[in-house]
């Protein structure tokens, strides 16, 4: 028995109803759903650049004055760097640089600068260095990591920026030298970076 022909025709705009309602839900769920992705990371930024740059130091939307820069001394990727302004005046710097010589690979950092080339803040935001030996780096774990605050190449010196074993100023872990040597040099090289190119980051 053949279906009237006006059947056929209902079923396939039906059909189309259903698909066009499906794909509907599941754009907005992927709306939803990207935009608290998107908050989540902003307020996760926010947060990390907080713990070495205190928000009174600057009254710009930090996490969106930004630029885009690869160099060898930042860890030789991909790099971003937050410009801190008071007033509309450049107060600080904050760059993403890694130290890619960590004792199980790439060691993430931020360091926060000041104008005048002293240090904010540094904190490691990612590494897989060992248990109990190289992630003495983490704040949670030790505050070694505090003594690198104020400090800056003028202050020191380039020879001082290296750990105490190889004749610099800073501690090493007992039985983990490799980690913080690397936390050490990747944070001399950024700052180097800034001296070199200070005039440009604004």
């Amino acid at each position: 028995m053949k279906l009237p022909a006006h059947k056929p025709a209902a079923l396939a705009i039906l059909l189309g109803g259903m698909t066009l309602i499906g794909i509907s839900l599941v754009s907005l769920v992927f709306y939803l759903s990207d935009s608290t992705i998107q908050a989540n990371q902003r307020a996760a930024v926010l947060q990390n650049l907080q713990q070495v740059l205190p928000l009174a130091l600057y009254d710009n939307q930090i996490e969106s004055d930004t630029l885009i820069v690869t160099d060898s001394q930042l860890g030789n990727e991909v790099t971003t760097i937050y410009r801190a302004r008071k007033h509309d005046k450049p107060v600080a710097v904050v760059i993403a640089s890694a130290a890619l010589d960590g004792y199980n690979g790439k060691i993430a950092l931020l360091v926060a600068i000041k104008l005048d080339g002293t240090l904010a803040g540094v904190r490691v935001i990612a590494h897989q260095e060992t248990p109990g030996l190289g992630d003495k780096i983490e704040l949670s774990r030790s505050d070694w990591v505090l003594r690198f605050q104020q400090q800056s190449l003028a202050r020191l010196g380039l020879p001082q920026w290296a750990v105490k074993r190889d004749g610099g100023a800073f501690d090493q872990f007992s039985g983990a030298t490799i980690t913080p040597r690397a936390v050490v040099t990747a944070v001399k090289n950024t700052l180097l970076y800034y001296q070199n190119h200070q005039q440009e980051l604004f």
